[in-house]
């Protein structure tokens, strides 16, 4: 499988020949650097480990430093394992968005928004209790009954509730390379990734 790290850097949409609008993702892809390469005899499997961005040496444990200076690197943001890389790399070295292609389909996997304690309404699309008039008073936005009497006496997991919402790793599957900017490092991908603007995407090919 091959891939790039790289953030997301916000939205727009282009145009096609037709005239139809296409909303696109931009993606600051890369260049990321080959920081370990795993092989079946001595790790158990094939893989390539790339790094993306920068970080101060300070704020790098020592053992990380040690596993970096050994391809001449120092700090970095994020470290990612890509299985069966498909390319030819080597330890040092680096990738970009040279992998890709216009037309390429990608998975794109990033962190969503966090949004905090929310209640059911927010969190699963309940549209409440009731009607909003005849006495109503607060209740409109409420779960409802959440559980049976005496029977089982208690409440089934799973049960869609009020509570934390967002700040989940998400997978965005089938995405379409719509333009490369390779002297930017910039891929436009038609449609939405989860995260906020400067959040970290892990890009598959």
């Amino acid at each position: 499988m091959t891939g790039l790290i790289g953030r997301k850097l916000g939205m727009t949409s282009i145009f096609k020949e037709d005239g139809t609008n296409i909303p696109c993702t931009i993606i600051e892809a890369g260049p990321c650097f080959v920081s370990q390469m795993k092989n079946e005899d001595s790790d158990g499997y094939d893989a390539v480990q790339l790094t993306f961005g920068q970080r101060k040496e300070k704020n790098v444990s020592k053992a990380l430093l040690g596993h970096l200076q050994k391809s001449n690197q120092d700090g970095v943001q994020k470290i990612k394992e890509f299985r069966n890389f498909e390319g030819e790399v080597e330890l040092g070295g680096t990738v970009d968005v040279g992998i890709f292609e216009e037309g390429d389909i990608i998975n794109v996997v990033g962190k969503s928004k966090g949004k905090g304690f929310q209640g059911v309404v927010k969190r699963h699309n309940f549209h409440g209790v009731g009607q909003a008039t005849h006495g109503q008073h607060n209740r409109l936005r409420a779960p409802g009954s959440i559980g049976a009497a005496s029977y089982p006496a208690r409440v089934f997991k799973g049960m869609r509730m009020a509570g934390r919402t967002g700040n989940n790793q998400i997978k965005v599957k089938n995405l379409e390379v719509i333009k490369i900017f390779k002297d930017k490092n910039l891929l436009l991908v038609k449609g939405g990734v989860p995260g906020a603007k400067g959040s970290i995407l892990f890009i598959e090919k």
